[in-house]
């Protein structure tokens, strides 16, 4: 399930408290109390109570606090929309199918205390229970919800909250209260209030999507402590991060416990790594604690246009503008360049003497005025991509008057400024001044400057999101047919860890250079395989139980005659096997010896994460990788933007980039086999781990030296966190006599898509978007090409133009609800191609497609003038019926019975 009778959770006319009672202390005691805004001080919210029906249900009492108390579910006046639980574990199961029965279509259960043994066959109970009903249940252990606008305190938390535009999903009761206390006394409001508790159903994925289209939340707080439904919760992040800001507090960084030692991946990629992935993969924003959740809300919900990562300051000392500098490069920010225009602007603004460089820095006793003619040309500043503002209070001068004066400056300007006021009392004046001026304000430099790298680092997720990135080089189809031979025949001989020649043929097999390499069962039989594939070699000892071989001396490089070969041979078998003498030894490889002196040795690797599924991890390589731990993690499928980020943020990117007479390597090269393993990771679900280290890079190009893959039957088909792009859907057709493909769209077909939003005539453009647009957004292209395709699906027509290059001809697109109920189409096809029957078979393979996925209706709208839309509807059983809006039509094709 997702948002599907979360209305009743949020939006309930009726509330039943069941296990309701006068006892002091007790749970069903403070939550009627909070129901009616009783409970103390704080707990009546914002002044509002809950204007609904309340229903107290107890067969020990006749009336509980003014209201009459009801014996059990039969006697209420009918079925509530929202139930509350406090009774015993043993009675909840039997209370959710009777609720269910009755109409109730939620359920808040705060019952704790679930014995560990009995908790699975208690969940499977629930869920079995409410299933039928469609009831949906928050809990158990949970301490309820808050909704402001109706004063609706549904918990046993000991503070209400005032009304606000933050919504805050917390998994921990006791951080409840905490942040509730926080809140208070710093004046946060909510529009809701969340405690998801035993998530047995209801759980982070469903609460994103429903609070993405919530229009009282413009920003949304979540305190995470573990993930259980990944795919969903990552295709909820990801839409919703693209509509309001979603700031997450990830508990538990510290690592959960290393993977075996012989995989270096494993050991690399810590559970806390991955989750730092998956949320800057979201466009979400991580924070590390409750202040900074809170100061990140005060920041972005009030941020402007801000492209860059340059920061201008203005302070009236320099010892402020020492200490945000120290903050700022401290943190990896930059300080912006000031422009002459600038410098000449504030020559006349400022005194002789003035710093002359950014920060720009006003003597104490500096008036009103001076502040506001130094501000004006630092907003200005074309190398400056925010401006934060410093002051001291000072006897000379009254800081409530400044802000007065700049704040109407700052609010004309496109560019983010934050502010900065260092004191108490004195200031506390000022900074309401700019907090309703929804000015982000703080007391301490060095919090100003998180402020800003918060934004910086959001910005950064952001982009990631929604760039477009670029086509991928030019290769050859992965021999998959092969790779899977190889995995089965594996398998079926009971292997589970493949020795590095094979893994080396498979990388191969997916476009990925390898150094040549072969097996050798003896010194006899690696003399003559070094013999024809030339000196010098490499040798190695090949073992199924040894994953590090260079920890056992079992590796020998630049072996340039057979007598050193032979020597190194026996010598390395000796030392093997005293070393490792339980170990299984198969042999030797031989490889053709790499010598690229002005190379970098890199590491890139495949582990499966408990929540998140594979993740891929590249970084610095060779034998210290544990030791150097520079390595970046990202979650499969990639492309070369997502692969490029993941790069750059290890430290060893900076010596690929070169240095003094270094040439810097083939960035595309390593870019490409990150995607070329994503890709493996997504076709072949048996692989749970994959080592190459080292993979050397320079300037021509990478090739992996060694590497090792370790298999596991049975995972899942839908173990990756991201559905990948689902190549089972490519069909060639004939069309026209022309031979061309229908396939989902993939990022990579941006250009394409761009061409084909170019084809369109302005009277198709505006037929399609409803409005007139001589080009389309580099967002929308993003939105448009980069889908998430668990919930949505593009169809392109595309072949190979005149030109060799490909080209797409038309696309179809629907875009289903979390409950896969209905799913809103367009379709767009290159106006000269109009009325030739493209439009038809793309749209067949969209029905085809939403069909099989169980989707019950496919829904759009058109102009009610677009008449060749109607007809394409209607010709698959379609109906076309009036709309609201004026000269809008409303379209509906029912694909299965609701």
């Amino acid at each position: 399930m997702s948002m599907r009778n979360l209305d009743k959770l949020f939006k309930p006319t009726s509330v039943a408290l069941i296990g309701a009672t006068a006892r002091e202390r007790k749970l069903g005691a403070i939550a009627l109390a909070n129901l009616l805004g009783a409970a103390g001080p704080g707990t009546q919210l914002n002044g509002t109570k809950f204007s609904g029906n309340i229903w107290p249900v107890n067969p020990k009492y006749d009336a509980l606090m003014g209201l009459k108390c009801y014996r059990n579910l039969a006697q209420l006046p009918k079925a509530p929309d929202l139930a509350i639980i406090c009774t015993p574990p043993a009675t909840i199961t039997a209370l959710i199918r009777e609720l269910g029965a009755l109409g109730t279509r939620a359920a808040i259960v705060m019952t704790s205390g679930l014995d560990p043994v009995r908790e699975q066959s208690l969940r499977l109970a629930m869920l079995k229970a409410a299933k039928p009903h469609l009831l949906r249940i928050l809990g158990p252990n949970s301490m309820g919800l808050l909704v402001l606008k109706l004063g609706l305190n549904a918990s046993f938390a000991h503070l209400g909250a005032s009304s606000g535009k933050i919504a805050f999903v917390s998994q921990s009761g006791a951080l409840v209260s905490g942040v509730l206390d926080w809140a208070n006394a710093h004046g946060v409001g909510f529009s809701k209030f969340i405690s998801l508790g035993g998530s047995y159903d209801i759980d982070f994925g469903d609460l994103l999507d429903y609070l993405a289209g919530d229009i009282d939340t413009a920003a949304i707080l979540l305190y995470m402590e573990d993930i259980q439904a990944a795919r969903k919760f990552m295709s909820a992040a990801r839409a919703a991060a693209r509509s309001k800001p979603v700031i997450v507090l990830k508990a538990g960084r510290e690592a959960e416990g290393a993977a075996v030692a012989a995989w270096h991946t494993g050991a690399l990629a810590g559970s806390d790594a991955v989750y730092d992935a998956a949320i800057r993969r979201a466009g979400m924003l991580r924070v590390y604690s409750a202040e900074e959740l809170f100061d990140a809300v005060e920041t972005l919900t009030h941020i402007r246009s801000q492209r860059g990562e340059r920061l201008a300051i203005l302070c009236n000392g320099g010892g402020l503008g020492v200490m945000a500098t120290d903050a700022l490069v401290g943190s990896g920010g930059k300080l912006a360049d000031l422009s002459p225009d600038t410098v000449i602007a504030l020559e006349k603004a400022l005194p002789r003497g003035w710093s002359h460089d950014n920060p720009v820095g006003l003597p104490g006793d500096a008036p009103v005025q001076r502040y506001v003619d130094a501000i004006k040309p630092l907003l200005d500043e074309p190398q400056a991509d925010a401006l934060l503002l410093l002051h001291a209070p000072t006897a000379m001068v009254s800081s409530i008057d400044i802000a007065e004066a700049v704040t109407p400056l700052i609010k004309a300007t496109s560019r983010t400024v934050l502010s900065c006021l260092l004191g108490g009392t004195t200031v506390a004046p000022a900074r309401q001044v700019f907090n309703r001026a929804g000015i982000p304000t703080y007391d301490t430099p060095e919090k100003a400057v998180h402020g800003f790298m918060q934004i910086v680092q959001y910005r950064r997720n952001q982009e990631t999101l929604m760039q477009v990135p670029a086509q991928l080089p030019m290769s050859a189809t992965p021999r998959r047919a092969r790779v899977r031979e190889i995995v089965a025949a594996a398998l079926a001989a009971g292997q589970t860890v493949l020795g590095e020649c094979r893994s080396k043929e498979i990388l191969a097999a997916y476009g990925i250079p390898v150094a040549t390499t072969r097996m050798a069962a003896d010194v006899e039989a690696a003399l003559a395989v070094a013999a024809d594939i030339g000196y010098p070699v490499a040798l190695k000892i090949h073992s199924p139980d040894i994953g590090h071989k260079s920890d056992v001396g079992g590796v020998a490089l630049d072996l340039d005659t057979p007598d050193i070969l032979r020597t190194a041979a026996a010598a390395m078998l000796k030392r093997v096997r005293r070393m490792r003498p339980d170990a299984l030894i198969d042999g030797f490889t031989v490889q053709q010896m790499a010598r690229r002196p002005q190379s970098h040795e890199l590491i890139v690797g495949v582990t499966t994460d408990a929540a998140f599924g594979p993740v891929i991890l590249v970084g610095q390589g060779g034998i210290a990788v544990e030791v150097t731990a520079d390595h970046a993690i990202g979650l499969p499928p990639l492309n070369m933007v997502l692969a490029r980020d993941m790069l750059a943020r290890t430290r060893v990117s900076k010596l690929l980039a070169g240095y003094r007479n270094q040439p810097p390597a083939d960035i595309d090269a390593v870019c490409y086999t990150l995607i070329q393993v994503a890709e493996l990771v997504a076709d072949i679900g048996e692989l749970a781990e994959l080592d190459i280290n080292p993979l050397v890079a320079d300037a021509d190009g990478v090739i992996a030296l060694d590497a090792r893959i370790r298999l596991q039957p049975g995972q899942k088909s839908d173990r990756l966190a991201i559905r990948p792009y689902p190549q089972e859907l490519e069909e060639q057709v004939t069309w026209m006599g022309l031979s061309i493909l229908l396939r989902p769209i993939r990022p990579e077909d941006a250009p394409q898509h761009m061409d084909l939003f170019h084809a369109l005539d302005p009277d198709d453009v505006r037929l399609r978007f409803f409005t007139s647009m001589r080009e389309l957004p580099v967002s929308q292209l993003a939105r448009l090409t980069q889908i998430d395709y668990d919930r949505a699906m593009a169809f392109i027509a595309t072949h190979t133009g005149p030109d060799g290059k490909p080209e797409t001809l038309g696309v179809v697109r629907a875009v289903a609800d979390p409950d896969n109920i209905h799913a809103d189409f367009a379709i767009a096809v290159r106006s000269a191609l109009k009325g030739k029957g493209l439009g038809h078979i793309l749209f067949e393979k969209l029905v085809d497609y939403f069909r099989s996925r169980g989707t019950e209706a496919l829904v759009g709208e058109a102009m009610a003038r677009n008449k060749g839309m109607q007809r394409l509807v209607k010709s698959f059983g379609g109906e076309v019926t009036p709309s609201e809006e004026p000269g809008v039509v409303n379209l509906h094709i029912r694909l299965r019975a609701p």
